[in-house]
């Protein structure tokens, strides 16, 4: 079959080529709506299907973003990329994504990969460990924006939680409950890891601040299939922590599934809380004490800060977005009577 051309378009609309042009563009400044409503039936009746690789060599613009996230299944992500995606199907933009499983190798692989087909930015949840190349882009003027981590090393917009927030409100939960031998559950301790390093620093700077003993038994951090094992020395001991602080919804799983095997009763035998609101959390029994993250509004920013850059309305100067946690207030750690 012969393939349509914009021509055809033109000529079954009685309009000109540069008219059609301008249509795809969406630039009706000095369109009338009988004229939009013809080109809209021809290209219906003709089945016409723009040329967007010609298009994007002629406006230097692929309308596609890249987005490279650490852990495609993670709640934060999964619900960032959704805001993400609604902004860009407001301007027509396409999305890629890519999941690194924290892997600095596949993440540059991904970036390289990206940046050949064109991509008009990144949003990126950064594995820190490719600093060199994220500071190329930076030098390019490329449009980047990490999301839930940041690099101290490379000025990029960073969208992330106040992780020091979302661990003090934990902290004094539970001391306003009457807990005191208070653990925390997190994945490896990691310094390239900012937000896990500043939940950890929250986390005791709020015992500090409430004059309590930071007891590094009850700090469990570990690779995640590792953390139940862990868990069942711990309360095997003569002293195991009252409460437990879970730093995401995968170290919450993990104590979860402990607590089942273990027939523990929250919070009787263990009270919890954790940051990120999972979506069962207000029908598991007892509902749960979280800390929710803004990850909508992160995610919508995330990509308002790339179309900035990629808009270059304004000089871009970077900046660390930091939003504030919303405690939500359940039954996994209730008053100890």
């Amino acid at each position: 079959m012969k393939k349509v051309t914009m021509a055809d378009v033109a000529k079954r609309a009685n309009v000109s080529k540069s008219t059609v042009s301008q249509y795809l563009n969406k630039r009706y400044d000095y369109m009338g709506e009988k004229t939009k409503k013809r080109i809209t039936k021809a290209i219906e009746e003709l089945g016409y299907q723009p040329n967007f690789i010609a298009r994007s060599l002629k406006q230097k613009s692929t309308a596609t973003i890249g987005v490279i996230v650490f852990n495609v299944l993670q709640m934060l992500t999964t619900q960032v990329l959704r805001a993400i995606e609604d902004v860009c199907q407001q301007r027509d933009f396409h999305v890629i994504v890519c999941n690194t499983d924290d892997d600095p190798v596949k993440e540059k692989k991904y970036i390289e990969m990206l940046r050949a087909k064109q991509v008009d930015g990144l949003i990126i949840f950064p594995t820190g460990k490719n600093v060199n190349l994220y500071e190329k882009m930076v030098e390019e003027q490329f449009p980047l924006v990490f999301v839930d981590r940041m690099v101290p090393e490379v000025e990029v917009d960073a969208i992330l939680l106040d992780n020091h927030q979302a661990a003090a409100l934990a902290v004094d939960y539970f001391v306003q409950q009457g807990y005191e031998r208070i653990g925390i559950v997190t994945p490896p301790i990691a310094p390239h890891v900012i937000p896990r390093m500043e939940r950890i620093e929250g986390f005791r700077q709020a015992l500090s601040d409430n004059r309590l003993p930071i007891i590094e038994e009850y700090m469990v951090g570990m690779e995640i299939p590792s953390i139940k094992g862990r868990l069942a020395t711990l309360f095997s001991s003569s002293h195991p922590p009252e409460a437990l602080f879970a730093i995401n919804d995968l170290t919450l799983m993990e104590i979860l599934t402990f607590v089942k095997d273990y027939h523990l009763r929250i919070p009787d035998d263990i009270a919890l809380i954790s940051i990120d609101d999972v979506p069962f959390a207000h029908i598991y029994t007892p509902a749960l004490t979280t800390i929710a993250q803004p990850t909508f509004e992160m995610g919508k920013k995330a990509a308002e800060r790339l179309f900035m850059q990629i808009e270059q309305k304004t000089k871009h100067r970077p900046q660390i977005l930091r939003f504030p946690p919303t405690f939500i207030e359940r039954g996994s750690a209730k008053r100890r009577t």
